[in-house]
């Protein structure tokens, strides 16, 4: 098997605080608080900006040649959604695009996929992970994603080589959700816990074994899956020295399913040392495991975006009100106004790589940016004589912006700005992710991808602006 050659994660940024849940219905909730996605993000949106941030380093998605995406909660079935993720970052058309989707444990099997390709793979997990008003899954869910790089040619140095994996596969009834079901429906904890047990104990001793290795030479030990109390009791069955069990960090953004492996495992390789082992154990039906051994790469190539950082950036303060609405669990009353169309197949297929990859255009003659693209210069009259000009990873500053307190959104109010764009370019967008009170004309924004809007079944994706919350 290959290794990783970058990596990145996205958590989002409002937090729901747990006792929330037990303030507003008299029962549930908690200590700690969970990321959520908000409501103009799914797991398509999250897994875009994961992959732009693990791709931030290496000419976006330059020479990528294949591209998984798995999640528990796609935004489409029956429709390809990686090539949504495919189309925003960049990627040449003869490059492959797959979902891989359907459970928690398809995070892993493209993870697999992706270390064993002969060619550079980007490998992407995302999860919106939801349950019942009060019940554990809201309480202990997350949401979040992950993205990997793996370089098959070796020409991009490796900063973690899989060095050993193995798998216990066994069909049980612990966690199922129909087709058309909002929720997902649990076994008896007891029972999912003797099964789970031995299949853990089983990989993690196989994968050792393959390795040439021993429970104390593992430096991190990340443990993770569908079924808390079976992972509480996994780790201490693998011999592992008790200090070298990393924190999963479910009490600060809860469990994101299919892409918390990937999550947790970014947060190791965000502080790891070089020649450093770290051991995956994922329980989802069955247990696999994956050995990882750090290289002197990792430490002068991080992500650009640490998990820490932006765990550190998040909101609190959702209200349990706001958070069950943007679930679905609290239909609000719509605007009283048309509805909304849906997009143009035509159209939005004609303007893919300005709708999708923010692509603008530069006029060769003069250097104006134009956005969207345009064939004609305003400035020099030059006709067809434009360059693609790539934005999405480019910076920029408030020029002005309006407060809307009357157009309907979901998280009121609806804030729009006039953007100037670093090196060229303008924009009338919409800001999200933003405090209105704290607002001010040349504060410094980036962009992002989100769902606009949903009509007639079609997710609308375009691009937003957030303020730059990092250096």
């Amino acid at each position: 098997m290959g290794g990783i050659v970058a990596y990145g994660a996205y958590v989002p940024y409002h937090r729901l605080e747990r006792s929330a849940i037990g303030a507003t219905l008299g029962s549930g909730g908690g200590q700690g608080t969970r990321a959520v996605a908000s409501y103009d993000e799914d797991t398509t949106s999250m897994g875009v900006e994961a992959a732009r941030i693990a791709l931030a380093d290496l000419s976006g998605g330059a020479g990528v040649e294949r591209l998984y995406f798995a999640t528990a909660s796609p935004a489409y079935l029956d429709k390809t959604n990686a090539a949504a993720i495919h189309a925003a970052l960049g990627l040449s058309p003869e490059a492959a695009a797959f979902d891989m989707g359907g459970a928690v444990r398809s995070g892993v099997g493209a993870f697999w996929a992706g270390a064993e390709a002969r060619v550079p793979t980007v490998v992407v997990l995302s999860d919106i992970r939801v349950g019942l008003p009060g019940g554990s899954d809201e309480r202990d869910g997350g949401d979040g994603a992950a993205a990997f790089l793996f370089d098959g040619d070796g020409d991009v140095p490796v900063l973690a080589e899989v060095v050993g994996e193995a798998v216990r596969s066994a069909e049980f009834i612990d966690r199922w959700r129909l087709p058309g079901d909002a929720v997902s429906r649990v076994w008896e904890e007891r029972f999912g816990e003797t099964v789970y047990l031995p299949l853990a104990r089983g990989a993690f001793a196989d994968a050792l074994e393959r390795a040439g290795l021993g429970p104390k030479d593992v430096d991190h030990l990340v443990v993770t899956g569908v079924h808390p109390r079976a992972v509480r009791s996994a780790a201490a069955l693998t011999g592992v020295p008790a200090e070298a069990v990393v924190d999963d960090l479910t009490s600060v953004i809860g469990n994101t399913g299919t892409a918390h492996p990937g999550l947790v495992l970014a947060d190791v390789l965000d502080r790891a040392g070089a020649g450093e082992l770290i051991a995956l154990l994922v329980l989802a039906d069955g247990a696999s495991v994956v050995l990882l051994r750090t290289t002197e790469a990792l430490v002068s190539r991080r992500a650009a975006r640490s998990v820490a950082d932006q765990i550190a950036a998040g909101r609190p303060g959702l209200s349990y009100a706001t958070f069950l609405s943007w679930r679905g669990f609290l239909p609000r009353q719509p605007p009283r106004r048309p509805d909304p169309r849906g997009p143009s197949a035509p159209a939005a297929y004609r303007s893919l790589h300005w709708k999708l990859a923010f692509t603008g255009s530069r006029c060769r003659t003069c250097a104006m940016v134009y956005l969207p693209p345009r064939r004609a210069c305003a400035s020099c009259g030059t006709i067809d004589e434009m360059d693609p000009a790539p934005l999405a990873d480019v910076t920029g500053t408030v020029a002005t912006f309006t407060i809307d307190e009357l157009a309907y959104t979901p998280s009121p109010p609806l804030v729009g700005a006039v953007v100037d764009f670093d090196g060229g370019g303008r924009l009338r967008c919409q800001l999200t992710d933003v405090d209105p009170d704290e607002l001010r004309v040349g504060d410094r924004v980036e962009m992002t991808f989100r769902r606009i809007v949903t009509a007639e079944g079609i997710h609308n994706y375009f691009w937003k602006a957030r303020p730059r919350r990092h250096a």
